[in-house]
């Protein structure tokens, strides 16, 4: 790391150097900006994530030049969802746009390595660098942030026209600029834990199941269990469940132990010693559910927009996406005079966001609040699981694969439905 001085000066600070805050690092700097990427932690760092990877998540990592058939990755031909005791193998759709295959890699150096491939594209990272607060001019513009630096938190000024916050869940820089979280957006609560599973570590499909309840016979959850093998002689076991007044309360803690006793034995998490350390959670935010997504000089990516999937709790190729498209409106903006043609370009970004986005995210809101309600959960599993056809078409929506330019029937016929639903506003 550079040494830190009271103050540095850069064309844009990215504070947070997870997927959404590496990729917009990365693509500022191959546009030949000046890049200060911050993170609050030392690489490697663990993060609560199911390490499972869509191939919509591996299109970006290789637009970022990442060489995803090199050692540490493990690829998967599709998802196997199980439910009400039927299992159906559905293999990712080949098209244009997306390959045919997704990966798992644990986050513990998954982040680190977009963090590498951003510095080599020329940013500067400081780590254990944690900003506490924007930077405000005059007219309450952001002009950047100040962190604590290194192990003796010494105070920096980070200087620049231009800010990505891609600071997770918690939002800092937005909320201290007013970006409020939407009450009425769903959000979930994720768990997840390691577990040795010598036999089917390198099983050729993610695992999901679809049936989780808080007791025998009791009421189905509005959520899902996963198992997503890691190769490495591990599997990611884990499960999401959304949290709201309608879905109701539970322990989560409780639920994970219930639903792997009663897994395969194959599996081998049935048994205690296979576990490797406690579970741990995190919120996920989902559905854009704060807003806006720019302001003053700030732009919000990833979990700090709550740019993470309604359909299926899955934030790392949306937060990627944000990340470059962030790093285009920036370059675009300036290359522009300070002043109002600046402040335009910028702009483009939350209208761009809810372009790409907006009617997916809105139809799955719409989704999540369907499966609040037990007896549509119940509905989902006693019919639509158990028919292969169905269960394609729901793979392609749920993890946004579908291809309008390049794919088949489906793909547009999907394309055509979200064309129907209504823009949001930005």
């Amino acid at each position: 790391m550079a040494r830190a001085a009271n103050e540095t000066a850069a064309d844009v600070v990215v504070v947070g150097a997870g997927p959404a805050g590496s990729a917009a690092a990365y693509h500022l700097a191959r546009h030949g900006l000046a890049v200060l990427l911050l993170e609050k932690s030392a690489f490697p760092r663990e993060k609560v994530c199911g390490d499972g990877l869509t191939p919509r998540a591996v299109h970006q990592l290789i637009r970022m030049g990442v060489d995803v058939g090199g050692e540490g990755w493990q690829r998967n031909r599709g998802l196997r969802l199980i439910s009400g005791g039927s299992a159906v193998e559905v293999d990712w759709p080949e098209s244009a746009r997306y390959p045919a295959f997704g990966l798992t890699r644990t986050r513990h150096d998954f982040d680190h390595l977009l963090a590498r491939r951003a510095v080599s594209a020329g940013a500067r990272l400081w780590t254990s660098a944690r900003a506490t607060e924007p930077l405000l001019d005059r007219a309450g513009r952001v002009r950047g942030v100040r962190a604590l630096v290194g192990p003796d938190r010494e105070a920096v000024a980070c200087r620049a026209p231009v800010t990505v916050a891609a600071d997770g869940v918690s939002a800092r820089l937005g909320v201290f600029l007013g970006m409020a979280r939407l009450p009425r957006r769903p959000m979930a609560t994720a768990i997840r834990r390691y577990h040795r599973s010598p036999a089917r570590h390198a099983d050729p499909y993610l695992e999901i199941w679809g049936d989780l309840r808080v007791r025998p016979h009791g009421p189905l959850l509005p959520g899902y269990g996963w198992i997503f093998p890691l190769g490495d002689g591990r599997v990611n076991v884990g499960l999401g469940l959304l949290t709201n007044a309608r879905a109701g309360s539970c322990d989560p803690r409780a639920v994970l132990e219930d639903w792997l006793a009663r897994t395969p034995p194959a599996w081998g998490l049935a048994d205690p010693g296979s576990a490797e350390g406690p579970p741990r959670g995190a919120a996920l935010p989902m559905g854009h559910n704060r807003l806006p997504h720019y302001a003053r000089g700030l732009l919000l990516a990833g979990d700090s927009g709550g740019m993470v999937s309604p359909w299926d709790g899955q934030g790392i190729s949306y937060a990627m996406e944000s990340g470059e498209l962030a790093a285009e409106v920036t370059a675009q903006a300036l290359a522009r005079p300070p002043g109002p043609g600046r402040e335009r370009a910028l702009a483009a970004y939350p209208r761009e966001i809810q372009r790409r986005h907006g009617r997916y995210f809105r139809l799955g809101n719409v989704w999540a609040g369907l499966l609040a309600r037990p007896a549509a959960v119940s509905l989902l599993s006693r019919h639509v699981v158990r028919s292969p056809t169905a269960v394609r078409v729901l793979v392609r929506l749920l993890a946004g694969v579908a291809d309008e330019r390049g794919g088949d029937a489906v793909d547009r016929a999907l394309a055509a439905l979200l064309r129907a639903v209504p823009l949001p506003r930005a």
